[in-house]
């Protein structure tokens, strides 16, 4: 069983940062790709960043430039550091770990959801 523990939402001003961090914790297997995704309301679920099992990152068009993600395999914790943060990034931020196993079969995990809300 894999649980993802997400830490550092919160209420911030626009132009102000905040740093996301999720643990995973259990059996995973060597081959893990990790990733970060939103959900503002009324709109759908979406990709905000996500980096592979070799180190392959990928942003939405929105937050590039100003987001960062980053990983440390050895504790299987993944961070998105949020810099320049505006408005429209408030939403419920999830984190979710893909983890491959034998022939490639996947094995999705999500964390619980933490908010983030930028005021203006």
């Amino acid at each position: 069983q894999v649980h993802l523990v997400e830490s550092g939402g919160g209420l911030v001003q626009a132009g102000g940062s905040l740093r996301l961090s999720c643990a995973a914790s259990g059996t995973l297997f060597s081959k893990n790709d990790m990733g970060w995704y939103r959900r503002a309301p009324g709109k759908e679920h979406e990709l905000v960043a996500t980096i592979s099992h070799s180190g392959v990152i990928n942003y939405d068009d929105s937050v590039k430039g100003r987001f960062s993600i980053s990983r440390d395999d050895a504790s299987h914790t993944v961070y998105l550091q949020m810099n320049s943060l505006r408005p429209e990034d408030t939403a419920v931020y999830y984190c979710n770990v893909r983890s491959y196993g034998i022939n490639w079969s996947q094995y999705d995990y999500w964390g619980q959801g933490t908010q983030v809300t930028v005021s203006s």
